[in-house]
């Protein structure tokens, strides 16, 4: 059997597995491969997608690596990282419509799942905030600052401007910890007092501050920080 041929059997086979059991017992790498065909229809991606998994560790790790990163793998170019970055973009999307139209302090965990998917990876530190309306229903997530690997700049005045503008009556903070801790820093229990204060004074409810990493998230509501 030529290569092609045996190609065509093993992604024939994945295709039969899951369509008739669904996808629980796939290996991230297998998931991977599958995917990489379409950027490489006509090669092996099995090889390609263990060195991916390899070098950023999950199958999440890898749909949200930076494009620069993914190009250091051999075998990686514009088409995979496009690929990867149409799954992460469809993903995403489709977590972001569980919390869309509807209170999302009634729908924690859907939005917690957001947010990871969203932010979890990323190598550098980003803000956004998400402004919500009169019945808790997000109106709009905004990211406000993206930083380098372990800072980001916010100006509180820009985070108060955006809920005026919107019309928003609550806000969640958000931010990510690249370093895979989410634990709250000095600066970051600071910066939420200050914001705190603000929409205090001005009758704009913060629900809460997340810190999102890839081992977990941290709220400052449930801390007792807010």
């Amino acid at each position: 059997m030529d290569d092609a041929k045996a190609r065509q059997g093993h992604r024939e086979r994945l295709r039969q597995r899951m369509l008739t059991g669904g996808g629980d017992g796939f290996h991230d790498y297998e998931l991977l491969e599958y995917v990489l065909a379409l950027a490489k229809p006509r090669q092996d991606t099995r090889t390609l997608a263990k060195l991916l998994i390899d070098r950023f560790q999950t199958f999440g790790g890898v749909v949200s690596a930076d494009p620069d990163d993914l190009k250091l793998v051999d075998g990686v170019g514009d088409s995979v990282v496009a690929t990867l970055k149409f799954l992460q973009t469809a993903s995403v999307r489709l977590l972001k419509g569980r919390i869309a139209k509807r209170p999302v302090l009634g729908n924690w965990q859907a939005v917690e799942d957001y947010l990871h998917a969203q932010m979890a990876h990323n190598p550098r530190e980003e803000f956004r905030v998400l402004a919500l309306d009169g019945r808790n229903v997000l109106i709009r997530d905004q990211k406000m600052t993206e930083g380098t690997v372990n800072e980001t700049s916010v100006h509180v005045r820009e985070v108060i401007k955006l809920a005026l503008d919107l019309g928003a009556t609550s806000i969640i903070l958000v931010h990510n910890h690249p370093s895979g801790d989410s634990k709250p820093s000095r600066d970051d229990i600071a910066l939420t007092g200050q914001i705190s204060d603000i929409c205090r004074a001005l009758g704009i409810g913060l629900h809460d501050h997340i810190i999102v990493a890839k081992g977990g998230s941290s709220s400052f509501k449930t801390l007792g920080l807010l």
